[in-house]
């Protein structure tokens, strides 16, 4: 049985991102991820969420598009998880009409809703389609306040902020996504572009440089022609010993995920992107 590290690229927009990672590949075989520790894992899986909504949005949509907050004032507080449910699909097929009689494209959307564990008070976050001026936002709501209606803005990482705010991934009060999902969208949206993992081209020598920091910028994109490099995330992955304890080719390995934005790219530069780890 080899250890080999694995290449996934996945592609979203003006962003590239590729997660290398060690699987266990007997001769002749596809080749199995290794297993990581609990506590890595655990790290893993509180990231993957985020990771996904931000790849999502980068796909969709641009800084034409909006993001908004929809609030509830006292007197129309849902009185359950169904209401606020329908609530917000309410307002959404408003929103959908909306932009029909205005000759406008076909409504795209993410939202997540929440309901605050001290407060108990409903919110939903909405990223949407632009075209629509604040006011109009606001006056198909009705229930409330709209907080934050704001354009979408893009950094070297997209809007990986915004995604890491509404997948829970925030300071303060403490938000518990609601109907199941952490998040619900339009199904007009289209998925990011992810083709088969190449098991060959990163060696466990480079990948060992690469978590060591040994990699240069220009290295790196040496590697992606065309993209520019942002950040080297890692996480260590420690084996369990009965899961691989007959292989004497594998070691601790890590898992890597790299980030970049298109060199044509057009957005607002940070000092330190938001979502890094």
């Amino acid at each position: 049985m080899r250890c080999l590290y694995r290449e996934k690229k996945i592609y979203s927009g003006d962003y590239l991102e590729v997660e290398i990672f060690p699987v266990l590949k007997p001769p002749g075989s596809r080749g199995k991820k290794a297993k990581p520790t609990s506590d890595a894992q655990t790290l893993l899986n509180s990231n993957n969420a985020a990771k996904r909504l931000t790849r999502l949005l980068n796909t969709n949509f641009t800084a034409d598009d909006i993001k908004c907050e929809l609030t509830y004032a006292s007197e129309h507080l849902p009185d359950s998880d169904a209401q606020a449910a329908r609530d917000l699909q309410n307002y959404l097929r408003r929103i959908k009409r909306f932009l029909k009689k205005q000759g406008l494209p076909e409504l795209k959307y993410i939202t997540v809703t929440e309901k605050g564990t001290r407060s108990g008070r409903y919110h939903h976050h909405i990223v949407m389609s632009g075209g629509i001026l604040p006011a109009d936002v606001a006056r198909i709501w009705g229930k409330g306040y709209v907080m934050k209606i704001q354009p979408l803005q893009f950094t070297e990482t997209g809007v990986a902020g915004i995604a890491w705010y509404m997948a829970g991934n925030k300071r303060g009060e403490i938000t518990e996504p609601l109907f199941y999902k952490r998040w619900n969208a339009s199904r007009n949206l289209k998925k990011p572009t992810e083709p088969p993992g190449n098991d060959y081209r990163i060696s466990r020598k480079r990948a060992r440089e690469m978590a060591a920091g040994i990699f240069e910028r220009e290295a790196f994109e040496r590697l992606y022609p065309g993209y520019v490099f942002v950040d080297c995330t890692q996480y260590h992955i420690v084996i369990n010993s009965e899961d691989n304890a007959d292989d004497e080719y594998f070691d601790n390995g890590y898992y890597l995920c790299l980030r970049f934005y298109r060199k044509e790219a057009q957005f607002c530069k940070t000092k330190k992107p938001r979502g890094t780890t």
